[in-house]
């Protein structure tokens, strides 16, 4: 099964920048969107009813704002937000049973340049954190993908030591990566090259900055431990263009 998470950075935009094309040519099994910012019905047919696609969207109360989708070619069973309205009105989670385990496709909430979102997206990570508690308890895996808006440590972004006081960086923004860490989950990327530099998935749109390798890495799946035997790869894609992310795609078993 290939699994591909994008932080699409508004899906009509991306649909005009070629994302049909690559989709014909990846075909993942399960394609989970981030910062879709539109409503099914703003969509062209093709993308709203993706032919071999089973396809579940979850758009915030706002228009054109975050949103999450969720694509699936085989019939699945798939939650709709994490029942808390406070996150379930900006369409951040979307929860898929699949083979073995449940995949959490999540939009963290970004903490604003002046850092005024900071509380809310710490509260975010602590309802993922109890469900992921609740799922470990029962004996249950889980698979979380998608935009953790967090950088986890100094080789996950060009300039650490500039960011230390911007969201994404803060120090106890990235505190809750490690509790994810600490419930059992794996950073499957990070396993596979644990000290490599120049590993990005979200760049800026300013001149040069995607061009010169100068980003964040920011998208990332993590996977309760019992799963990870299953785990084949996990790689970016960032030659795939039409989003300031680029896409991170994992095969399992």
């Amino acid at each position: 099964m290939r699994i591909v998470t994008w932080n699409v950075n508004g899906l009509r935009a991306c649909t005009k920048a070629g994302f049909l094309d690559w989709l014909a040519a990846d075909a993942p099994d399960v394609l989970c969107m981030q910062e879709v910012r539109a409503e099914p019905d703003q969509l062209e047919e093709t993308v709203r009813q993706p032919a071999g696609y089973e396809a579940v969207w979850h758009p915030a109360r706002r228009k054109g704002y975050s949103g999450v989708s969720t694509w699936v070619k085989s019939r699945a069973v798939t939650t709709i937000g994490i029942g808390d309205p406070r996150f379930d009105d900006e369409g951040r989670a979307l929860f898929t049973e699949l083979d073995g385990f449940t995949l959490v496709n999540v939009y963290v909430p970004n903490g604003s340049r002046d850092l005024s979102r900071v509380p809310f997206k710490l509260e975010f990570y602590q309802a993922m954190a109890d469900f992921i508690r609740r799922k470990h308890a029962a004996g249950e895996s889980v698979m979380v993908c998608g935009d953790w808006n967090t950088a986890h440590r100094e080789i996950d972004l060009a300039h650490p030591k500039a960011n230390e006081k911007s969201t994404g960086f803060l120090a106890e923004e990235r505190a809750w990566i490690d509790t994810f860490l600490g419930l059992g989950l794996v950073d499957v990327f990070r396993q596979d090259h644990p000290d490599e530099k120049g590993h990005y998935t979200w760049w800026s749109q300013r001149a040069g900055a995607r061009q010169h390798n100068v980003g964040w890495r920011i998208d990332y799946f993590l996977v309760s431990e019992p799963l990870t035997g299953r785990v084949r790869s996990v790689a970016h894609h960032p030659s795939v263009s039409g989003s300031d992310h680029c896409p991170v795609a994992l095969e399992i078993d």
